[in-house]
């Protein structure tokens, strides 16, 4: 039986990833930082098929201890300080955790066992400022945020200790994913929440700061799919992982507000305290290498993620309400 290591197991992105592997049998343990707030929502249907283990991912000493004790074939670092609006007022904190983390988890492996495989979060947000259209694995990087220098950082040190210590080390350049899962902090789901909200009679406007932003959204249980077959390639690389389409946050408000009968334009607040300090207008990812080399695609389209996360927050709040 296989055994993988997740850093970052009670995110969405960890809950999915830990569903695939569960199905492709394997035996799955999560990281978690000590906390009295621990939230095992996202794992909870699955979470007496897991091994939960305490460990930090800014202590190096504890990851070795993981490995040790638990010997993983794979590691996969899901774990970071994730929502780009909290890195302009918490910059040292994301670059400890999403920059440093990441050469703590890769200097355990190296140190401990080299032969592990290793999966690193990348992010479109490093692309920011995007220097071509679409962006691909050779699309320099201009990030525009602290999470996305920080990103960057993790990006450059899996390569570093790929070519340094012939780890097999792979990165996933993820562009925007969602799900029915995503925190509340993130704007689509923002958007359907608030939406659900609206419909239920709860709230009364949705305040929201650039609508003409565009992003390659796609639901998050197609990409944990692509960290997974990344591992399984002969030789580690690294692969953007995207729709290949664009949508405007207007487009994507459009269809929440559809999806529940509503008129966006009654709602919608526009509210300057939402816009960046240094903004990504536009992003949209190539994925041909994915799909070739990885045998990737996605199966979700866009309308139809966003009715999902629209019906499961006014389920959601439905249930809170009753």
């Amino acid at each position: 039986m296989p055994r993988a290591l997740i850093t970052g197991i009670t995110g969405q992105d960890g809950s999915y990833l830990a569903e695939l592997l569960l199905a492709q049998g394997y035996e799955v343990a999560g990281m978690l930082r000590r906390s009295s707030t621990v939230n095992f929502e996202r794992i909870y249907h699955i979470q007496d098929q897991l091994t939960l283990v305490p460990g930090d991912i800014l202590d190096e000493v504890s990851i070795m201890e993981i490995l040790r004790d638990f010997r993983p074939n794979e590691v996969y670092n899901l774990a970071a300080q994730s929502f780009v609006k909290t890195s302009w007022s918490q910059p040292v904190l994301t670059g400890d955790v999403t920059a440093l983390g990441v050469t703590k988890v890769l200097d355990a492996i190296r140190l401990t066992d080299p032969e592990i495989r290793f999966y690193q979060a990348s992010s479109s947000e490093m692309f920011g400022k995007v220097q071509t259209v679409p962006q691909n694995e050779a699309t320099p990087f201009y990030p525009r945020s602290p999470y996305g220098v920080a990103k960057v950082y993790g990006h450059w040190i899996t390569v570093n200790y790929r070519e340094s210590y012939d780890m097999h080390a792979s990165s996933g350049i993820l562009f925007n994913h969602e799900s029915p899962r995503r925190g509340l902090e993130f704007l689509p789901r923002k958007v359907s929440h608030g939406v659900a909200q609206i419909k239920l009679g709860i709230a009364s406007e949705l305040r929201l700061g650039n609508l003409e932003a565009q992003r390659d959204w796609g639901y998050a249980g197609d990409y944990v799919r692509a960290m997974w077959a990344m591992l399984q390639q002969e030789e580690p690389d690294d692969y953007v992982v995207a729709t290949g389409e664009t949508h405007s946050v207007r487009e994507l408000c459009e269809v929440a507000f559809d999806r529940a009968g509503l008129a966006m334009e009654r709602y919608v607040v526009i509210d300057d305290r939402f816009l960046r300090p240094a903004e990504v207008d536009m992003l949209v990812g190539d994925s041909a290498k994915a799909k070739a080399k990885i045998g990737w695609k996605t199966e979700v389209p866009f309308e139809t993620l966003v009715q999902m996360m629209v019906d499961a927050d006014i389920d959601l709040l439905r249930r809170q309400v009753s």
